[in-house]
């Protein structure tokens, strides 16, 4: 039996300023050949994918040809997009015959030529494999989907959980592969797309509406003859020409079935619509005196604005600006992507006074620098560390800046360690020293969950910020809720 394995992923942040080239998948994982299966063990949905090969009876022969994790940043660069699905195609092809092909792909990443990447890697696949051969996705739930996706993949399986469990989806999505290979199963798919775009703020599936609508995804894998039930309510920068949310229902040689619950799924997700919208956000200098006043800590401060995970250049200055004006008294963590004032503290060196302007260089429409005179408390000329799920992560170079109570992390790219506590450790700090630590995400607080006191969603502006109807939509389908009057809609009936 013999399986090709791939990845080509990225998350697009329409609104940001940041492009995407070759050297963001440089930066967060590009692979090639036998490097995937050396890299790749428990990371990622090819993690999961590769322990479930790891329990089959019968023999499997993997064909890793590229694993391309972009992170989560600016629209895609046209010669980016070329070479890597290059690389894909050039590789399945010298991979023939082959038996199925598992994928790995985001669901909202978008480039300079492509509305729709994901269905151009799809498209990509099927002229070399056939339309004959399985090919199964493992998507992230914040996916936009298409029509073109739909038909071009036999299994598009999504997260199940915010935060997410990759390994979790790629092992689903790996089961559901060999039961097709082994006859047990004939996955059709139903699908729906749902008018309407949301704030991260209802994100979370551990409670609220987002709780609520993935519960009866679950429910309904129970019945008979049902798959897999996959939400996506898309990623909400994404302004795509098939944008929207949508939900992916597969059963198994049901079509009737599956597209019944497609549209009972979607028609829950817009009785819910206004609930999506709830939100408990608070303006930025009064997240910073709530903090401050709060009798222990840690409280985390969510930089909704700035989101790295979302795309966000994460140099934001905001809650820097109001912490400094605040004069705060606790001791507050604060990540700042600059590379300017990086190089800077490193040629001053530890113990040194400079001064500097810190931050809104890349995003300087919804932030501006802020002038700090600041001591140099610590500088790493680079540090590489395993954190587990997520893979090996290269810090590079990082300094550590002292303004009164608050300790600002520099680093000179959007590490996905800027939201986790080894940014810091390995800085020489103690998280438990701190009141308060600004995280660049509005939903990963996971790492921080043993310190964590309190947490407050900061309505602060930028790329990723909560408010969509600040944005310039351009392609998005219209009528979508609620950039536009629409209130009556459902799904229609099979």
């Amino acid at each position: 039996m013999r399986i090709a394995v791939a990845e080509v992923a990225q998350e697009t942040d329409s609104f940001s300023p940041m492009i995407a080239d070759r050297s963001d998948f440089e930066e967060t994982g590009l692979y090639f050949g036998d490097e995937i299966l050396e890299r790749m063990r428990g990371v990622g949905p090819i993690g999961g994918f590769l322990e479930v090969v790891a329990e089959q009876l019968e023999p499997v022969t993997l064909l890793p040809i590229i694993r391309a994790w972009g992170g989560a940043g600016g629209t895609i660069t046209a010669e980016t997009l070329d070479f890597l699905t290059e690389r894909l195609v050039v590789g399945l092809k010298q991979s023939l015959p082959l038996d199925a092909v598992f994928l790995s792909l985001h669901g909202a990443a978008a480039s300079e030529k492509e509305d729709d990447v994901e269905g151009h890697v799809l498209q990509a696949v099927r002229e070399v494999v056939g339309n004959e051969i399985p090919v199964v996705v493992a998507f992230d739930h914040h996916a936009n989907i298409t029509q073109r996706m739909v038909n071009l993949s036999n299994a598009l399986i999504g997260h199940e959980t915010q935060p997410h469990d990759p390994p979790a989806t790629g092992r689903k999505a790996g089961q559901i592969l060999f039961q097709m290979l082994r006859g047990e199963i004939r996955p059709v798919i139903g699908w729906q797309k749902i008018p309407m775009v949301t704030p991260q703020d209802q994100f979370l599936t551990s409670a609220g509406p987002m709780k609520e609508w993935f519960d009866l995804a679950r429910e309904m894998e129970h019945r008979n003859g049902v798959l897999d039930v996959s939400p996506a309510p898309m990623q909400p920068w994404l302004d795509v020409a098939e944008g929207g949310w949508a939900i992916v229902v597969h059963t198994d040689n049901d079509l009737q079935l599956a597209q019944s619950l497609a549209a009972e799924m979607a028609n829950k997700a817009w009785s819910l619509r206004d609930q999506f919208w709830a939100s408990q956000r608070v303006a930025p200098d009064e997240a910073v005196r709530q903090a401050d006043a709060t009798e222990r800590g840690l409280i985390i401060l969510s930089d909704t604005g700035d989101s790295v995970y979302g795309g966000a250049p994460g140099d934001s200055t905001v809650l820097l600006k109001s912490m400094i004006e605040q004069n705060v008294k606790s001791i507050a963590f604060l990540p700042m992507v600059d590379p300017a004032a990086l190089q800077a503290a490193i040629d001053a060196g530890v113990g040194a006074t400079i001064t500097v302007d810190l931050g809104g260089k890349v995003d300087n429409i919804f932030s501006k620098p802020v002038r700090v005179t600041a001591s140099v408390a610590a500088v790493s000329k680079g540090f590489t560390v395993d954190l587990h799920d997520r893979g090996v992560c290269d810090l590079r170079k990082t300094a550590l800046l002292s303004v009164g109570s608050i300790r600002i992390a520099l680093l000179d790219h959007r590490s996905f360690a800027i939201n986790h506590p080894v940014l810091y450790q390995h800085l020489g700090l103690d998280i438990a020293d701190a009141k308060m630590v600004v995280v660049k995400t509005a939903s990963n607080f996971q790492f921080f969950t043993q310190w964590r006191s309190g947490l407050i969603r900061v309505d602060s502006p930028g790329t990723t910020q909560s408010d969509l109807t600040a944005f310039d939509w351009q392609r998005i389908p219209r009528p979508t809720y609620p950039l536009d009057p629409l209130t009556d809609w459902k799904a229609p009936s099979c």
